[in-house]
């Protein structure tokens, strides 16, 4: 869980894989970590639907957590 982040281009996605990274490694579980991460996001994007902040939370989680890939994702249009 300790990849580097730094080469995350968007705040909010970088903010979030941060939050959840941490939030497991101190314990707290998967759902929890998901749920205050998504509340993460619509901090950075209170525009955002509760269903689009889950969508693009679960989305970035996957790619750079889960299954740890490198390229970009696709998601917001912020930087």
């Amino acid at each position: 869980m300790g990849r580097d982040t730094s080469q995350i281009g968007r705040r909010c996605e970088r903010a979030v894989v941060t939050a959840y990274r941490d939030l497991r490694l101190c314990g707290n579980g998967d759902m929890h970590a998901f749920q205050a991460c998504t509340t993460l996001y619509r901090i950075h994007h209170p525009e955002a639907s509760l269903n689009e902040a889950r969508r693009l939370v679960a989305e970035w989680i996957d790619h750079h957590v889960v299954r740890a890939a490198e390229g970009p994702t696709k998601g917001c249009d912020c930087a």
